[in-house]
C-alpha cells in the first residue's frame, strides 16, 4: 500500500526548480569566464527559469478552471435531482394527506 508523503506535486517541483537554479548558479559562478559573460549566462537562466515558472502557473491555473467547471456543473446536475426528489416527495405527501383526510 502507496504511503501518502504530504508532498503535493507543486511542491516537489518548486524544490526541483530551486535546486535546479542554484546547481545552475554554483556552476555558472565556478566556471572560467568573465565577469560580463558570467552575469549574461546568469540573466539568461533567470529569464529561462522565469518563463518555465509562468508556464507552470498558467498549466496550473488551467487545470484548477477545468476542474471548477467540472465541480460546478456536477453540483448543478445533483442540484436539479434533488429538487426534483424533494418536489415529487412533496406531491406524494400532499396527495396522501388528502387522501387520509376524506376517510
Amino acid at each position: 500500500m502507496r504511503e501518502d508523503s504530504g508532498y503535493g506535486a507543486g511542491s516537489v517541483f518548486l524544490s526541483f526548480l530551486l535546486g535546479s537554479i542554484v546547481g545552475a548558479g554554483i556552476a555558472l559562478l565556478l566556471a572560467p569566464q568573465s565577469g560580463r559573460e558570467t552575469r549574461q549566462k546568469i540573466r539568461e537562466l533567470a529569464d529561462d527559469v522565469k518563463d518555465k515558472a509562468e508556464d507552470y502557473v498558467e498549466k496550473a491555473k488551467g487545470k484548477m478552471t477545468s476542474t471548477l467547471e467540472q465541480g460546478k456543473d456536477f453540483f448543478e446536475e445533483k442540484k436539479s435531482v434533488i429538487t426534483s426528489a424533494f418536489e415529487a416527495g412533496k406531491d406524494a405527501y400532499e396527495k396522501e394527506k388528502e387522501r387520509l383526510s376524506k376517510e
